[in-house]
Parts: structure tokens; C-alpha cells; sequence
């Protein structure tokens, strides 16, 4: 079999046939979400996040794409590498530029390639690897840094030598609950309390939140969210990440993968929250509000989450970074993965004895954070028991058959 070459793009609309035949589960993969940041202006060549995407052809026939960037800073990355730079910087070396493998402005976990009908990542994976090196090599980069990665990259990195950093976030997992009560009934007594009284004084207070998907979402709705989206960096003195024009794109590329949820009183609207989904997992993904009121957030941005997850049957839960309120809500923490290559050998060691040493401290931070969950002892066993019990019966006697 002829051995891959590979081909620098300045632009993911470059990749052409390949985009055409190709549509990943992963929402944030979607070629619609890529040509976004792009044609919006969001990454680009004006900005820090340059696309220098890698193509991967055999026999002129595109198989696989890396979205690549060469970047001239750290922002927007949420893995975070400031001490590594300074260090480099303190020894009279160049961190910046350096080349990233992550999706814009976006941390989550999932995959990294996009891949032609029939291809494998496992089968890539390795080749990819031996490129980035090449790259880094020809182009005077320091190195490269994949960001969320999945499982299946960290058998190939350590096999390429790459540094394996580790991080902690916190995730839903919906145990086929039919409504939010069937998820209450297992957290201890107190803490379901807490969630009906937080939930309850909401909707004393007068407010109403309710769910648009897809193409429901108006584009006052759209106008809405961006002003709440704005208003959360600027709290913080920032300017946003994305704008008007990528959420304007998003809306028309993948209707079927977003859900809004929406906050209102009988002033108006009040908040907003855009989430996106596939078939299996929710990602909450942008938040912001005008009016505020207690418990608004977590109404918002998880409980309405959680409640979509079982209206669609949606497994996973992924509402975000930080934040261990989470914890108090159900969301158990789950690891997730980088590699890093960095082409200087002194710092090479030294990066690799860091995340080794860092590795001990997040898996402590892991196992610490579950035994706070609200769950009660043995619930989950118990809630799946008595399950089997009402499906059993309720089958009809001499059928067998469940009734209607």
C-alpha cells in the first residue's frame, strides 16, 4: 500500500471532497462548526488561532484532516501551559508559536480527526503523530499540544513520547430517569430538598424558563442569547471569543444538534443558555444573563440540561468547565487527556516529570471530589432493582407481553 503524504491547508473549506463526504457525530467536528470559525472571522489569520490544517492523502485521494492551528498565545485553549511559556521565556527560548490541535474556544473532549467513509482513527493516529513532529521541525515550533483528546490517542503518544497531562471535569450521567424526580429519589434526603426548594422558589419568583431546538429558535431568540453571551465577558473585561456572525452560521450548518433554553419573567426575557447535542451526549456550552435571580444559573444550565437528556434519551451530560457546585448537583468527576510534544529535549524531560507529578494531584482531586456526590448510599443499585421489579409487573400475566 502506498504511504500517506500529507498536505498544509490555510483553510478548512480547502479540504473540499472530504468535507463533502463527511459529517462526524461529534458536534464540534462538524464541518458546519470548523467553516464557521473561519468564515466568521473567529480563528483566522488576524487572530491567534491561525489554521494551518494538515490533509492526509494516498494515491491523490483524501483520507484524513487534523484541524490544526499555529498559535501565538494560550487563550482559548482551558488547558493551560502560562508556566511552561514563562519558563521557556526565562531561558531566552520561544514558546510562541506553537502548533495546538483542539477546537477553537471549545473544551471538550472527542475527536480529533475528520475522516473519510471506511477510515479509522486507530489506524491514523500514529501517522498523524509523525507529521506533527515533522511539522514542529520544519516550521522552528516548539512544539505541539492536543487538547481533550480521546482514549484511543494515548496508547500511540506514549509509543511517540509525548507528555500525557490529565485534567478533571464533571459529568451527568442519565440512568434511564423518565423524569427529574426519578433522578431526586436518589440523592439523600437533604440534598433533595435543596434541588426542589432551589427549583421552587424560581417559579414563586415568577420565572419560566422553556426549550427551543433546531430550527424553533427565532432569530429574536438568536439576537437575545448573543446579548446574554456578550454580557458574560464583559463582566469578566473581556471581549468574546465568537460572534454574532459564527452563531448566524451555526444556526443554518447544524439545526438538529442545538437546543436553547430560555429564562423569563413577566418583565421579559432574562437569561439564555445554547447547548449543543448528538445522539448520545448533551454539551452545554454558553451561558449568559441580563436580569439576574437566585438559582437561575443552575435552572438554567443544568437542570433543563438533565431534562432534555431524558426527553431525547440522551446518555452524557457534559455542562462545562470548573466548577465543583457541580458536584452538590450530581455531576461525578471523569479525567480527561492531552499530549503535548515539545521539540527542546531539556524541556521535554522536565514537561514529562511535571504531568506525571501533576497526574497523582487531579487523580486525588478525582476520588476526593466523588465521595461528596449527593447520592445516596447504594441508591443507583436500588434504583435499577426496583425497575426490574415494575417491568416485571407489569407484563401481562398470560401474554407475557408489557400492557400499553
Amino acid at each position: 500500500m502506498t504511504a500517506p503524504s500529507w498536505r498544509r491547508l490555510s483553510s478548512i473549506a480547502e479540504a473540499g471532497e472530504l468535507l463533502l463526504n463527511c459529517c462526524p457525530a461529534d458536534p464540534f467536528l462538524h464541518p458546519g462548526f470548523l467553516k464557521a470559525l473561519e468564515s466568521s472571522g473567529a480563528v483566522g489569520p488576524a487572530t491567534a488561532w491561525q489554521p494551518c490544517h494538515l490533509l492526509f492523502e494516498r494515491d491523490d485521494q483524501p483520507l484524513a484532516l487534523l484541524p490544526l492551528y499555529r498559535k501565538q498565545d494560550s487563550r482559548g485553549e482551558y488547558v493551560f501551559d502560562h508556566a511552561w511559556a514563562g519558563a521557556y521565556e526565562r531561558h531566552g527560548l520561544p514558546y510562541y508559536p506553537k502548533l495546538v490541535s483542539a477546537i477553537p474556544f471549545t473544551p471538550v473532549p472527542g475527536p480529533r480527526l475528520l475522516l473519510a467513509s471506511g477510515e479509522k482513527p486507530s489506524d491514523w493516529i500514529s501517522t498523524v503523530l509523525e507529521a506533527i513532529k515533522a511539522e514542529c521541525s520544519s516550521q522552528a515550533l516548539s512544539g505541539w499540544h492536543g487538547l481533550f483528546v480521546e482514549e484511543e490517542w494515548l496508547a500511540a503518544g506514549a509509543e511517540a513520547g509525548l507528555a500525557r497531562r490529565e485534567g478533571c471535569r464533571f459529568h451527568w450521567e442519565n440512568r434511564d430517569y423518565r423524569n427529574f424526580e426519578d433522578f431526586l429519589a436518589l440523592l439523600t434526603s437533604k440534598k433533595r430538598k435543596d434541588l426542589r426548594r432551589e427549583r421552587r422558589l424560581l417559579q414563586e419568583a415568577g420565572v419560566r424558563c422553556r426549550r427551543l431546538r433546531g430550527q424553533e429558535i427565532s432569530e429574536a431568540d438568536w439576537d437575545f442569547f448573543w446579548a446574554c453571551y456578550q454580557q458574560t465577558y464583559f463582566e469578566h473585561g473581556q471581549r468574546p471569543y465568537l460572534n454574532r456572525d459564527f452563531f448566524r452560521q451555526l444556526a443554518a450548518a447544524q439545526p438538529s444538534q442545538l437546543m436553547l433554553a430560555l429564562a423569563e419573567d413577566s418583565d421579559g426575557p432574562m437569561a439564555s443558555a445554547l447547548f449543543l447535542h448528538n445522539a448520545s451526549t448533551l454539551y452545554g456550552r454558553y451561558w449568559g444573563c441580563l436580569r439576574r435571580a437566585d438559582g437561575l444559573h443552575f435552572e438554567l444550565c443544568y437542570y433543563q440540561g438533565m431534562e432534555f437528556c431524558m426527553e431525547l434519551g440522551l446518555r452524557d451530560f457534559d455542562p462545562g468547565t470548573q466548577g465543583e457546585h457541580k458536584l452538590l448537583r450530581g455531576f461525578a468527576p471523569r479525567l480527561t487527556h492531552s499530549l503535548h510534544w515539545l521539540e527542546e529535549p531539556g524541556f521535554r524531560t522536565a514537561i514529562q516529570r511535571f504531568v506525571q507529578e501533576e497526574s497523582v494531584a487531579v487523580r486525588r482531586y478525582a476520588e476526593e471530589a466523588a465521595s461528596v456526590l449527593p447520592y445516596r448510599q447504594n441508591s443507583v443499585a436500588d434504583e435499577m432493582e426496583k425497575r426490574k421489579i415494575e417491568d416485571m409487573t407489569s407484563m401481562h400475566p398470560a401474554s407475557g407481553m408489557k400492557e400499553r
